[in-house]
């Protein structure tokens, strides 16, 4: 069994007892988080409907926090003298996939 499930402006295919990297939540380590499942395969019946996903739910625990990679933006315009930049660097909460429930 597993299900799609929506974080962030992602799509994530997960299962249970996946680790997974989703957008900062506010949660403390040990916490659980819902996950909002937007498809659910088990085995050979496949629930895509909201009010059949409604039931649905995908419940993970907090494993920690992690940071991405560097991303450097750098803006240059010519015979100007005009140069600027920036670094940027996300910061994510992994956790573990305990349940998927429907």
């Amino acid at each position: 069994m597993y299900a799609i499930v929506r974080n962030g402006g992602r799509q994530h295919k997960v299962a249970v007892g996946d680790i997974l990297d989703i957008d900062l939540v506010s949660e403390e380590v040990g916490g659980t988080v819902n996950l909002q499942p937007l498809l659910l395969v088990d085995g050979d019946s496949i629930t895509s409907a909201a009010k059949d996903l409604g039931k649905v739910s995908v419940t993970a625990e907090v494993v920690g926090q992690s940071k991405g990679p560097k991303i450097r933006i750098i803006k240059y315009k010519n015979k100007t003298g005009y140069k600027k930049r920036q670094g940027h660097r996300q910061r994510y909460t992994q956790v573990k996939i305990t349940g998927i429930e429907s």
